[in-house]
């Protein structure tokens, strides 16, 4: 049963609302980052973008207590604040395209993701994990939510919705592309509703964020062997969002590559025909349509791959998983391609664009040979954790994704 609990939430005073949350870091090119900075100099950015001496190299502990330095300032000077009493945040956002997303940040708790209460479907990274674990136990804060998703409850979504008419407070902002409002719910009834709720869930399942989970669970199990604390520590727990499963949006994240791995074209048609049923489609761009229908294009014209072997003849999950069928029947066996997270020679495309951005990198050279998915759904990413199996790396592009900052746990 999931613990989920409420807590006393870092938050931009509400003169700082409007320009203090942010994309993930990695994601501004240095020009965007450099204009952010220049106009929000109280952001969430600030906090985290502590510059380099471009004659002297910081150390990353060094860089950890800077940030945590300018985390500290800003909460003294009222940029941020701290809420009195442990709540839950209703946070909903609504992207340009009309996509409505509404769920709950909290708190989650690392037993519950050691224990597989919280379910993985991703591979994490051990120097990550690591790297991610020491900056965390220099800022003692969470910014970034790590998104978890439950079965639909009807009854929690209506008592939500009542939630907000007596929240104690109410912000709504812009940015680019999406509109934002945030509740803070801390009457004792609504959060021991709340709190009930989730608890009788019996499994919740991580969409986005192995990494933020798998460092925050690291970070307990090591300060609980150096402690013997009376009461549960708070780092225990680590911020995230919950979202309802209908609402979770998962698109395809597509493939691209370099070379043939030394074939020629029609020798490397001719090995993909052994395994797979080849159907021309021509030159218009083919979309899958379907699971077990991938698209490839190359040399000017667009396939319909199928696996000959038939698909029920694959009991497991992970078998039955288009991007798992793709890397171990084509990508490793044929085009030479193991270590998909790191192999140069692959690369990969997600968005609406993504079969007109395919047949420009192949048309002109870049790549030699691009294939599309067809999106996993919900109910395969729950089969995958389900079975305590791992998919591919980019298996899946999610949304919402969520700005850092709307709301810090301290810890």
């Amino acid at each position: 049963m999931a613990k989920i609990n409420p807590f006393k939430g870092v938050r931009p005073s509400k003169n700082n609302v409007e320009n203090f949350s942010s994309r993930s870091f990695n994601t501004y090119s240095k020009e965007e980052l450099d204009e952010e900075l220049k106009k929000h100099p109280t952001s969430f950015l600030s906090i985290i973008n502590i510059k380099k001496n471009p004659h002297l190299e910081i150390e990353k502990p060094e860089r950890y207590k800077m940030v945590k330095e300018k985390f500290e300032a800003f909460k003294a000077e009222n940029i941020l604040i701290t809420d009195a009493n442990p709540s839950y945040y209703i946070y909903e956002t609504v992207q340009a395209n009309g996509h409505l997303f509404c769920g709950v940040m909290a708190t989650a708790s690392v037993e519950d993701y050691d224990t597989q209460v919280i379910k993985k479907h991703e591979a994490t990274i051990s120097k990550r994990e690591h790297t991610f674990k020491k900056y965390l136990e220099t800022v003692r804060f969470n910014a970034a939510p790590v998104l978890l998703t439950y079965p639909d409850d009807l009854l929690l979504e209506s008592h939500l919705e009542t939630a907000k008419s007596k929240a104690s407070d109410i912000h709504s902002w812009k940015t680019n592309n999406e509109t934002h409002k945030l509740w803070r719910v801390d009457n004792p009834e609504d959060i021991i509703f709340i709190k009930k709720a989730f608890h009788k869930i019996p499994s919740l399942y991580i969409a986005d964020g192995h990494h933020r989970s798998a460092s925050s669970a690291l970070l307990a199990r090591e300060l609980t062997s150096k402690e013997t604390p009376i009461i549960e520590p708070s780092y225990n727990y680590f911020l995230a969002y919950l979202i309802p499963e209908s609402q979770l949006k998962i698109y395809d994240y597509n493939r691209v590559i370099k070379d043939l791995n030394g074939l020629s074209t029609s020798a490397f048609l001719e090995k993909v025909n052994r395994v797979f049923n080849l159907e021309k489609k021509g030159s218009k761009p083919y979309k899958s349509s379907k699971r077990h229908d991938i698209s490839m294009y190359i040399e000017g014209v667009f396939y319909s791959l199928s696996l000959r072997e038939t698909i029920h003849n694959r009991p497991s999950a992970i078998d039955q998983l288009d991007t798992y069928i793709l890397q171990t029947k084509l990508l490793k066996p044929i085009l030479g391609i193991t270590n998909v997270r790191s192999n140069p020679r692959i690369g990969y495309i997600h968005g609406s664009d993504s079969l007109e951005q395919i047949k420009s990198t192949v048309d002109c050279g870049e790549h030699a040979v691009g294939f599309t998915l067809f999106p996993i759904e919900t109910k395969e990413l729950k089969a995958i954790a389900d079975s305590d199996a791992v998919m591919p790396p980019k298996s899946t592009y999610i949304y919402p994704k969520i700005r850092s900052g709307i709301t810090i746990y301290e810890f």
